[in-house]
């Protein structure tokens, strides 16, 4: 019996259409029900049904082809016999019109056959039995979707925890209900998650998984492969009724995912294949180093480095900006959306921080314009300028926030400013503003509003207040500093010290 085609839809057990109570089928041959499937439905009332079947199908008929003389010959044994070899799952025969009952020759001809027969009552359409089959196979792939989607979502969360592989591979043996592992370049265990195997399916996995490393990263050659064939990525097999899969992570770097699972239930292949994915970055990362260096990198500067000290770990004479970036809308962004923040700019260093995503970026990697962000981007600086280089990027998301603009970059230039010591306009703008500083937030506000020229509505979007605190912010400047905030004057000494601090 030749192999059925597999459609591309969930298969329906035959059990579940039986206990539908609105098509009222009932099974009077052939063997249990239990294990049965159909992938479809066909209605025909040729004698021969083999040329019109791929496999797979529950074939209904009224039988209008059987011959007045058909119980005394071979009839139905040859029907059942081409049905059964053309791969259908089982038959429905409707009684009525034109038979009031199954005729038993045909119970009989199923009973040596091994094929499933139906009796479709005669109030229960053909057509009604077809709307049945793909309503089970809608509501199929409805929850195929649902467990893919959710295992997507517990997966990905997984990669982001400080754990991220243990935490993948123990999420993905959970969804498959069965065990993971992660094989190193040399053959070894990295990490393993779930039920344990037994010694025979672990020694068949760990085979498995040498099947599918790249040869330069194998403990052992794998099985010779025909020739101008490709090295194969994935395989799988069974093993006492336990299911294994081993994938090849990454581009010949020699990690391999490895799965066992007691039975292999629709969408598994999926969610199978996005642990790899994910499991393809990380084992990657590391490969690479960068992860190390980074790991490094945070260490040294929780033990006190400076951070000119620690910067050629990240690499060797580069320039930074600062990007702080905040979604459009509503929402607080997650670890996902950091990371994927992070991607989009060409960083892994990102930090979710409240509302605001921070980022350290190459200079040479400048963002522009991102979808569904804005962003602030502070001037190009030298590790030990990290520090005012946040600032810069901070006030530049304010300022494109309240201007409503997708990005904006702090750009320094030389101005009248400059022309005076650092040290004395340091001293001026502390003598000034001292009567402000005492307050946190009225410097700041001042600084904001002065930016936006003394938009009442704009700088508080870009503080995130109501408009009336700005007014009594400004107007409690006005009072401390005994100044005229409306004179141009005024504003601009205000700026070139508001500037210094």
């Amino acid at each position: 019996m030749p192999d059925p085609a597999v459609p591309p839809t969930p298969p329906v057990p035959l059990t579940a259409l039986l206990a539908r109570e609105d098509l009222a089928l009932r099974q009077i041959a052939g063997p249990s029900a239990e294990g049965v499937v159909v992938h479809w439905v066909h209605t025909s009332e040729m004698a021969d049904p083999y040329p019109y079947l791929l496999g797979g199908e529950l074939l209904l008929t009224a039988g209008v082809h059987i011959p007045e003389a058909a119980g005394s010959g071979t009839y139905f044994d040859d029907y059942v016999s081409r049905t059964v070899a053309a791969g259908g799952a089982a038959l429905g025969f409707g009684v009525a019109p034109v038979h009031d009952t199954v005729p038993r020759a045909l119970v009989a001809a199923c009973e040596r056959h091994g094929l499933p027969l139906l009796e479709v009552p005669e109030q229960t359409t053909f057509s009604g039995v077809a709307r049945a089959v793909w309503q089970l196979m809608a509501q199929a792939r409805l929850a195929e979707l649902r467990r893919v989607t959710e295992a997507q979502q517990s997966l990905a969360s997984a990669a982001s925890r400080p754990d991220p592989v243990p935490s993948v591979l123990r999420q993905l043996a959970r969804r498959l209900g069965g065990w993971a592992v992660l094989y190193g370049p040399e053959g070894t265990e990295i990490a393993r998650a779930g039920r344990e195997p037994g010694e025979e399916v672990g020694s068949a996995l760990a085979e498995l998984a040498a099947v599918v490393r790249p040869a330069d990263g194998e403990a052992a050659p794998p099985p010779p492969s025909p020739p101008n064939r490709p090295h194969p990525t994935s395989a799988t097999d069974t093993v006492t009724g336990t299911h294994l899969a081993a994938y090849a992570l990454g581009a010949g770097r020699g990690f391999v995912l490895g799965v066992a699972a007691p039975g292999r239930a629709p969408g598994d292949h999926t969610i199978v294949s996005v642990a790899a994915v994910l499991l393809s970055l990380l084992t990657g990362e590391q490969q690479s180093g960068t992860g190390a260096a980074r790991s490094a990198a945070l260490v040294r500067l929780l033990l006190g480095a400076a951070p000119e000290d620690v910067a050629p770990l990240l690499g060797e004479g580069r320039r930074w900006v600062v990007v702080h970036a905040c979604p459009d809308g509503e929402g607080v962004p997650d670890a996902v959306a950091a990371g994927a923040l992070g991607a989009a700019l060409g960083s892994a260093l990102v930090d979710p921080a409240g509302d605001v995503v921070r980022a350290l970026v190459p200079a040479d990697r400048a963002p522009d314009p991102l979808p569904g962000w804005t962003l602030g981007v502070s001037a190009a600086v030298a590790p030990e300028d990290w520090p005012a280089a946040d600032t810069q990027a901070a006030r530049a998301l304010a300022r494109a926030r309240a201007t409503r603009a997708p990005l904006l970059r702090h750009a320094p230039r030389p101005a009248l400013a400059d022309l005076v010591p650092p040290d004395e306009a340091a001293a001026h703008a502390r003598t000034l503003l001292a009567p402000v500083t005492a307050h946190p937030a009225l410097p700041e506000t001042l600084r904001t509003w002065l930016s936006l020229h003394g938009s009442w509505d704009r700088t508080a979007v870009a503080l995130s207040v109501h408009r009336n605190t700005v007014r009594q912010r400004i107007a409690r400047c006005a009072t401390l500093l005994e100044a005229d905030l409306d004179d141009p004057d005024v504003r601009m000494e205000l700026w070139f010290a508001l500037r210094q601090i």
